[in-house]
Protein backbone atom coordinates (compact mmCIF):
# COMPACT_ATOMS: atom_id res chain seq x y z
CA UNK A 1 0.00 0.00 0.00
CA UNK A 2 2.91 2.65 0.85
CA UNK A 3 4.69 2.27 -2.30
CA UNK A 4 1.36 3.12 -4.03
CA UNK A 5 1.14 6.36 -1.88
CA UNK A 6 4.81 7.31 -2.91
CA UNK A 7 4.18 6.58 -6.22
CA UNK A 8 1.05 9.13 -6.48
CA UNK A 9 3.38 11.61 -4.60
CA UNK A 10 5.94 11.78 -7.13
CA UNK A 11 3.19 11.86 -9.88
CA UNK A 12 1.88 14.99 -7.79
CA UNK A 13 5.04 16.38 -7.60
CA UNK A 14 6.17 16.19 -10.72
CA UNK A 15 2.94 17.65 -11.72
CA UNK A 16 3.33 20.48 -9.70
CA UNK A 17 6.49 21.43 -11.13
CA UNK A 18 5.61 21.25 -14.90
CA UNK A 19 2.43 22.81 -14.94
CA UNK A 20 3.87 26.41 -14.94
CA UNK A 21 5.71 25.51 -18.18
CA UNK A 22 3.71 23.29 -20.14
CA UNK A 23 0.70 20.89 -20.73
CA UNK A 24 0.56 18.03 -18.34
CA UNK A 25 -1.38 15.17 -18.37
CA UNK A 26 -0.71 12.46 -15.18
CA UNK A 27 -2.30 9.13 -16.16
CA UNK A 28 -2.56 9.32 -19.73
CA UNK A 29 -4.11 5.90 -21.07
CA UNK A 30 -2.70 4.94 -23.80
CA UNK A 31 -3.98 2.39 -27.02
CA UNK A 32 -4.01 -1.05 -26.77
CA UNK A 33 -3.62 -2.93 -23.64
CA UNK A 34 -4.80 -0.01 -21.29
CA UNK A 35 -1.76 1.32 -19.67
CA UNK A 36 -1.40 4.42 -18.43
CA UNK A 37 1.41 7.33 -18.46
CA UNK A 38 2.35 8.71 -14.91
CA UNK A 39 3.43 12.02 -16.12
CA UNK A 40 3.19 13.01 -19.92
CA UNK A 41 4.85 16.64 -20.70
CA UNK A 42 4.28 18.87 -23.35
CA UNK A 43 6.33 22.41 -23.37
CA UNK A 44 4.55 25.39 -23.88
CA UNK A 45 5.10 26.37 -27.66
CA UNK A 46 6.24 30.21 -26.64
CA UNK A 47 10.01 30.25 -24.77
CA UNK A 48 9.17 29.75 -21.13
CA UNK A 49 11.28 26.93 -20.46
CA UNK A 50 11.76 25.64 -17.19
CA UNK A 51 14.36 27.68 -14.74
CA UNK A 52 18.03 26.46 -15.25
CA UNK A 53 17.61 26.08 -11.38
CA UNK A 54 16.00 22.85 -11.78
CA UNK A 55 19.32 21.48 -13.06
CA UNK A 56 18.51 17.87 -15.05
CA UNK A 57 14.77 18.71 -15.29
CA UNK A 58 15.35 21.60 -17.29
CA UNK A 59 17.22 18.83 -19.73
CA UNK A 60 14.58 16.56 -19.22
CA UNK A 61 11.65 18.84 -20.72
CA UNK A 62 13.11 20.40 -23.79
CA UNK A 63 10.88 18.07 -25.54
CA UNK A 64 7.77 16.37 -25.32
CA UNK A 65 8.29 13.72 -22.26
CA UNK A 66 6.89 10.57 -20.53
CA UNK A 67 7.85 10.09 -16.90
CA UNK A 68 7.75 6.98 -15.56
CA UNK A 69 8.99 7.43 -11.51
CA UNK A 70 9.37 4.14 -9.41
CA UNK A 71 9.28 3.79 -5.39
CA UNK A 72 11.01 0.75 -5.73
CA UNK A 73 13.97 -0.17 -7.97
CA UNK A 74 12.12 -0.66 -11.75
CA UNK A 75 12.44 -4.50 -12.80
CA UNK A 76 13.53 -5.84 -16.22
CA UNK A 77 9.41 -5.97 -16.62
CA UNK A 78 8.51 -2.76 -15.63
CA UNK A 79 11.15 -0.66 -18.20
CA UNK A 80 10.09 -3.26 -20.71
CA UNK A 81 6.40 -2.02 -19.97
CA UNK A 82 7.05 1.52 -19.85
CA UNK A 83 9.01 0.75 -23.16
CA UNK A 84 5.58 -0.35 -24.40
CA UNK A 85 3.85 2.44 -23.40
CA UNK A 86 6.65 5.04 -25.29
CA UNK A 87 5.75 3.03 -28.49
CA UNK A 88 2.15 3.08 -28.26
CA UNK A 89 2.32 6.81 -27.73
CA UNK A 90 5.08 6.79 -30.75
CA UNK A 91 2.17 5.12 -32.90
CA UNK A 92 -1.19 7.29 -31.91
CA UNK A 93 1.27 10.22 -32.86
CA UNK A 94 2.10 8.69 -36.19
CA UNK A 95 -1.53 7.72 -36.71
CA UNK A 96 -2.04 11.50 -36.44
CA UNK A 97 -0.15 12.42 -38.49
CA UNK A 98 -1.43 9.93 -41.50
CA UNK A 99 -4.78 11.64 -40.80
CA UNK A 100 -3.66 15.00 -41.33
CA UNK A 101 -1.38 14.39 -44.00
CA UNK A 102 1.87 15.11 -42.52
CA UNK A 103 5.19 14.02 -41.16
CA UNK A 104 6.50 13.45 -37.78
CA UNK A 105 10.66 14.18 -37.96
CA UNK A 106 12.53 12.07 -34.37
CA UNK A 107 12.95 15.52 -32.46
CA UNK A 108 9.60 15.88 -32.31
CA UNK A 109 9.09 12.56 -30.74
CA UNK A 110 8.66 12.60 -26.92
CA UNK A 111 11.42 11.42 -24.93
CA UNK A 112 10.88 8.76 -22.06
CA UNK A 113 12.40 9.06 -18.93
CA UNK A 114 12.04 6.22 -16.48
CA UNK A 115 13.38 7.71 -12.44
CA UNK A 116 14.34 4.73 -10.40
CA UNK A 117 15.96 5.17 -7.02
CA UNK A 118 18.59 2.47 -7.96
CA UNK A 119 19.71 0.47 -10.84
CA UNK A 120 21.77 -2.44 -10.72
CA UNK A 121 24.66 -2.50 -13.16
CA UNK A 122 23.93 -5.98 -14.87
CA UNK A 123 19.68 -4.43 -15.29
CA UNK A 124 21.43 -1.30 -17.47
CA UNK A 125 23.87 -4.03 -19.11
CA UNK A 126 20.72 -5.59 -20.29
CA UNK A 127 19.11 -2.65 -22.09
CA UNK A 128 22.83 -1.43 -23.65
CA UNK A 129 22.12 1.91 -21.19
CA UNK A 130 25.27 4.25 -20.87
CA UNK A 131 26.20 7.23 -19.84
CA UNK A 132 26.56 10.17 -21.89
CA UNK A 133 29.11 12.98 -21.76
CA UNK A 134 27.13 15.36 -21.56
CA UNK A 135 24.66 14.43 -18.69
CA UNK A 136 25.68 14.18 -15.37
CA UNK A 137 26.44 10.23 -13.99
CA UNK A 138 23.34 7.98 -13.10
CA UNK A 139 21.80 9.15 -16.32
CA UNK A 140 22.15 6.37 -18.39
CA UNK A 141 20.50 6.06 -22.70
CA UNK A 142 19.29 3.46 -24.32
CA UNK A 143 19.78 2.96 -28.16
CA UNK A 144 19.40 6.49 -30.26
CA UNK A 145 15.95 5.81 -31.89
CA UNK A 146 14.15 4.38 -28.44
CA UNK A 147 14.40 7.78 -27.43
CA UNK A 148 14.58 6.69 -23.39
CA UNK A 149 17.04 7.29 -20.77
CA UNK A 150 17.02 5.24 -17.22
CA UNK A 151 17.48 7.58 -14.13
CA UNK A 152 19.12 6.14 -11.53
CA UNK A 153 18.46 8.51 -8.64
CA UNK A 154 21.31 7.22 -5.99
CA UNK A 155 24.17 7.74 -8.36
CA UNK A 156 23.57 11.30 -9.05
CA UNK A 157 25.74 13.91 -7.59
CA UNK A 158 24.66 15.71 -4.41
CA UNK A 159 24.66 19.10 -6.50
CA UNK A 160 21.83 21.33 -6.25
CA UNK A 161 21.44 20.89 -10.36
CA UNK A 162 19.78 17.21 -8.96
CA UNK A 163 18.25 18.47 -5.93
CA UNK A 164 14.79 18.48 -8.09
CA UNK A 165 15.35 14.51 -8.66
CA UNK A 166 16.55 13.12 -5.88
CA UNK A 167 14.08 14.64 -3.78
CA UNK A 168 11.85 11.80 -5.26
CA UNK A 169 14.62 9.28 -4.60
CA UNK A 170 14.46 7.24 -0.91
CA UNK A 171 16.09 6.90 2.04
CA UNK A 172 19.04 8.57 3.09
CA UNK A 173 19.33 10.30 -0.91
CA UNK A 174 16.01 11.29 0.09
CA UNK A 175 16.34 12.38 4.04
CA UNK A 176 19.73 14.34 2.53
CA UNK A 177 17.52 16.51 -0.51
CA UNK A 178 15.02 17.17 2.39
CA UNK A 179 17.68 19.00 4.07
CA UNK A 180 18.80 20.88 0.98
CA UNK A 181 15.44 21.60 0.06
CA UNK A 182 14.97 23.26 3.79
CA UNK A 183 17.73 25.00 3.56
CA UNK A 184 16.52 27.15 0.31
CA UNK A 185 15.16 30.48 0.56
CA UNK A 186 12.01 29.91 2.70
CA UNK A 187 10.25 32.53 -0.36
CA UNK A 188 11.23 30.21 -3.23
CA UNK A 189 7.91 29.01 -4.92
CA UNK A 190 9.36 25.69 -5.36
CA UNK A 191 10.21 24.49 -1.67
CA UNK A 192 6.80 25.56 -0.94
CA UNK A 193 5.51 23.50 -3.35
CA UNK A 194 7.49 20.33 -3.06
CA UNK A 195 6.60 20.58 0.86
CA UNK A 196 3.57 20.88 0.92
CA UNK A 197 3.38 17.77 -0.99
CA UNK A 198 5.76 16.08 1.12
CA UNK A 199 3.84 16.79 3.80
CA UNK A 200 0.72 15.23 2.00
CA UNK A 201 2.60 12.64 1.44
CA UNK A 202 4.04 12.48 5.73
CA UNK A 203 0.05 12.00 6.47
CA UNK A 204 -1.10 9.68 3.90
CA UNK A 205 1.98 7.77 5.67
CA UNK A 206 1.27 8.34 8.93
CA UNK A 207 -2.45 7.04 8.40
CA UNK A 208 -1.44 3.81 7.11
CA UNK A 209 -1.46 0.40 9.28
CA UNK A 210 1.94 -1.44 9.22
CA UNK A 211 4.60 1.48 7.73
CA UNK A 212 7.61 0.08 6.71
CA UNK A 213 10.36 1.45 8.79
CA UNK A 214 11.95 3.51 6.37
CA UNK A 215 8.34 5.10 6.05
CA UNK A 216 8.62 6.00 9.82
CA UNK A 217 11.90 7.23 9.67
CA UNK A 218 10.50 9.85 6.66
CA UNK A 219 7.50 10.72 8.64
CA UNK A 220 9.56 11.48 12.39
CA UNK A 221 11.98 13.72 9.74
CA UNK A 222 9.23 16.01 8.49
CA UNK A 223 7.24 15.66 11.40
CA UNK A 224 9.55 18.96 13.20
CA UNK A 225 9.80 20.57 9.45
CA UNK A 226 5.66 20.51 9.22
CA UNK A 227 5.60 21.85 12.83
CA UNK A 228 7.66 24.50 12.11
CA UNK A 229 5.97 25.88 8.73
CA UNK A 230 2.79 25.25 10.23
CA UNK A 231 3.76 27.94 13.38
CA UNK A 232 4.93 30.31 10.95
CA UNK A 233 1.81 30.31 9.30
CA UNK A 234 -0.42 30.54 11.81
CA UNK A 235 2.00 33.43 13.16
CA UNK A 236 1.80 35.18 9.59
CA UNK A 237 -2.06 34.59 9.51
CA UNK A 238 -2.52 35.93 12.80
CA UNK A 239 -0.57 39.15 11.88
CA UNK A 240 -2.27 39.41 8.85
CA UNK A 241 -5.52 38.30 10.01
CA UNK A 242 -5.67 35.60 7.31
CA UNK A 243 -6.97 32.57 9.99
CA UNK A 244 -9.56 32.00 7.27
CA UNK A 245 -6.85 31.59 4.75
CA UNK A 246 -4.87 28.65 6.78
CA UNK A 247 -8.15 26.67 7.87
CA UNK A 248 -9.19 27.16 4.21
CA UNK A 249 -5.18 25.21 3.44
CA UNK A 250 -5.91 22.82 6.18
CA UNK A 251 -9.27 21.50 4.67
CA UNK A 252 -7.77 21.63 0.92
CA UNK A 253 -4.63 19.65 2.61
CA UNK A 254 -7.93 17.16 3.92
CA UNK A 255 -9.35 16.82 0.17
CA UNK A 256 -6.02 15.94 -0.78
CA UNK A 257 -5.37 12.96 0.98
CA UNK A 258 -8.93 11.79 0.47
CA UNK A 259 -8.64 12.15 -3.17
CA UNK A 260 -5.04 10.71 -3.43
CA UNK A 261 -6.31 7.45 -0.95
CA UNK A 262 -9.45 7.14 -3.38
CA UNK A 263 -6.92 7.09 -6.57
CA UNK A 264 -4.73 4.42 -4.67
CA UNK A 265 -7.40 2.19 -4.02
CA UNK A 266 -9.29 2.56 -7.71
CA UNK A 267 -7.50 4.12 -9.75
CA UNK A 268 -9.54 6.86 -10.58
CA UNK A 269 -12.14 9.20 -9.38
CA UNK A 270 -15.26 9.12 -11.35
CA UNK A 271 -18.57 10.39 -11.25
CA UNK A 272 -19.86 8.54 -8.34
CA UNK A 273 -16.46 8.36 -6.43
CA UNK A 274 -16.56 12.49 -6.70
CA UNK A 275 -20.02 12.91 -5.29
CA UNK A 276 -19.00 11.60 -1.51
CA UNK A 277 -16.37 13.33 -0.73
CA UNK A 278 -18.33 16.44 0.51
CA UNK A 279 -19.58 13.48 2.80
CA UNK A 280 -16.12 11.86 3.86
CA UNK A 281 -14.83 15.35 4.50
CA UNK A 282 -17.57 16.12 7.03
CA UNK A 283 -15.46 13.41 9.58
CA UNK A 284 -12.12 13.74 11.09
CA UNK A 285 -8.84 12.19 9.00
CA UNK A 286 -8.92 9.60 12.00
CA UNK A 287 -12.33 8.69 10.86
CA UNK A 288 -12.42 8.66 7.09
CA UNK A 289 -8.71 7.32 6.49
CA UNK A 290 -9.47 3.65 8.07
CA UNK A 291 -12.98 3.57 5.77
CA UNK A 292 -10.96 4.70 3.20
CA UNK A 293 -8.38 1.88 3.29
CA UNK A 294 -11.15 -1.06 4.36
CA UNK A 295 -14.40 -1.00 2.75
CA UNK A 296 -14.78 -1.28 -1.08
CA UNK A 297 -16.15 1.03 -4.06
CA UNK A 298 -19.15 -0.27 -3.32
CA UNK A 299 -19.41 -0.16 0.24
CA UNK A 300 -18.35 3.59 0.63
CA UNK A 301 -20.58 4.99 -2.12
CA UNK A 302 -23.80 3.21 -0.44
CA UNK A 303 -22.51 4.20 3.11
CA UNK A 304 -21.64 8.30 2.08
CA UNK A 305 -24.23 8.93 -1.02
CA UNK A 306 -26.33 11.87 -0.02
Amino acid sequence: MTRFIHDQFAKDYLEQLFTPYGEVQASRRVAGEVREIDVYFIPKSQPNTIPETFGLLSQFTTTSALFEPFRNAASITEICDCLLKLLEVRGDLQRQANRNNTRIIEPDLPKLWILTPTASAQLLEGFCANPKADYLPGVYFLAQHLRTAIVAIHQLPIIPETLWLRIIGRGNVQKRAIDELEALNPDNVFRKAALELLYNLRQNLQLTQNQEEEDRELVMRLAPLYQQDREQAFKEGEETGLQTGIQTGIQQGERLVVENLLKVRFGEIDNELQAIIESLLALTPEEFTPLLLQLSREELIARFRQ
